[in-house]
Formats: structure tokens, C-alpha cells, sequence
């Protein structure tokens, strides 16, 4: 592992198993373990259970993914279906064509 890879922290907010949570789920643990490969830690927080995180992280759809570390905090709302916005959101395709470009 590359000691100074980014450590990534996110929330999956979901409501309950619906559809909808469980493709986010499934669609973001497959991005996780092919591209985080053990440089994340992920907290799955069911709005139904507990309504209090949703309204201090101000969480209005679900499913929401967020980003809390590294800074900035960033947001993405849907079933994470649309891979590309989801590694854009992590800012992780950003850097992986930042470095492509640091190649040439």
C-alpha cells in the first residue's frame, strides 16, 4: 500500500432495504474493494433507525453517499449506479487523470 494514499471516510445513508439501498450498497462496496482496496472506512446509517443523524448531517434523499474525509465534504444522491459520478465525487477519477497526465 502506498503510505501516502488518502484514507477515505464515508456515510451511505439509506432507508430501510429498499431497492434502492441495497444496489447503492452493493454498487459501493464493488467501487470500494476494486478501487480503495482497504483505504476506507464505510458507516451504512439507516434514516428509519435513526432519523436524528440524517437531520444533523442534513440528509434530505436517500440513498446518499457522503464523503467526510479527506476535505472537502462531498455529497452524491441515487443508487451509485452511474460509476464515473460516483469516482468523480470521491475525487478519485480526478486523480487518477491527474497522474495519468503527471506520466506523459
Amino acid at each position: 500500500m502506498n503510505p501516502l494514499r488518502k484514507t477515505y471516510v464515508l456515510k451511505l445513508y439509506v432507508a430501510g432495504n429498499t431497492p434502492n439501498s441495497i444496489r447503492a450498497l452493493r454498487t459501493l462496496n464493488n467501487i470500494l474493494e476494486k478501487e480503495f482496496q482497504g483505504v476506507y472506512a464505510l458507516k451504512v446509517i439507516d434514516v428509519l433507525k435513526n432519523p436524528q443523524l440524517a437531520e444533523e448531517d442534513k440528509i434530505l434523499a436517500t440513498p446518499t453517499l457522503a464523503k467526510i474525509l479527506p476535505p472537502p465534504v462531498r455529497k452524491i444522491i441515487g443508487d451509485l449506479s452511474d460509476r464515473e459520478k460516483v469516482l468523480i465525487g470521491l475525487d478519485l477519477l480526478y486523480e487518477e487523470l491527474r497522474d495519468d497526465e503527471a506520466n506523459y
